[in-house]
């Protein structure tokens, strides 16, 4: 085996170290709180106050309307400027969430107001509340409607965990690079570090399947 190849394959370890304590992490703490803070902003998009229906949409808009390397860069560089310092991790997490909670603030949203509105009335007369609608009766068909949209999101997001490397955080793509300064074979490493990402999309994949068709089983 010629020693391209013999690097290639020492630094398969790394890679995949990486991708188990960095990039896989970072994904779940980022949609985790991406997706709490969602599930507000949609409120808010369905609420009747304008009050909360401007602020919400602004925040969908300038999120949706701006790249997720300038969000990053503000939170981690620009932030220091007026005195806040975040530490590599929570900025990549902070930019991350907020990211997430934009775009999926929409599939939240139209998840709920895909639920008949039947749902709510049947609810208010056995004596629910509007909270108690909510929780019980319309968050639990809006969550099985937008499993598959939330699911890609969520595989979109562990690929772009690679940009926070460029704010010092250690993950996959990160390692790569550090391997690939070292030995100058920038080729063959970073072709390995997308064939480690596209064996961890394809792992979730098959996972959101696995997850759709069990919650099949609960459609009306």
């Amino acid at each position: 085996m010629s020693d391209g190849w013999t690097q290639a394959l020492h630094a398969l370890g790394p890679m995949i170290t990486g991708a188990l304590l960095g990039t896989v992490p970072l994904a779940l703490a980022s949609f985790s709180l991406g997706l709490a803070l969602a599930l507000g902003v949609a409120l808010m998009r369905l609420s009747r106050h304008r009050m909360l229906v401007a602020p919400a949409r602004a925040y969908v808009s300038v999120i949706r309307g701006t790249p997720l390397l300038v969000q990053l860069f503000v939170v981690f560089y620009g932030l220091p400027a007026v005195g806040i310092v975040i530490p590599p991790w929570p900025s990549a997490i902070l930019a991350f969430s907020l990211n997430v909670a934009g775009y999926t603030a929409e599939t939240v949203r139209a998840a709920v107001a895909a639920v008949p509105r039947g749902q709510w009335d049947a609810a208010y007369m056995m004596g629910m509340s509007h909270t108690m609608t909510l929780r019980k009766v319309v968050l639990p068909q809006a969550a099985r409607i937008a499993v598959p949209p939330l699911s890609n999101s969520f595989i979109a997001l562990v690929k772009d965990t690679s940009l926070a490397s460029l704010v010092l955080v250690t993950e996959l793509f990160r390692r790569a690079q550090q391997i690939a300064a070292f030995t100058q074979d920038f080729m063959r490493l970073y072709v390995e570090a997308a064939l480690v990402y596209w064996a961890v999309c394809l792992a979730l994949s098959a996972g959101q399947s696995a997850l759709e068709r069990r919650l099949t089983r609960y459609a009306i």
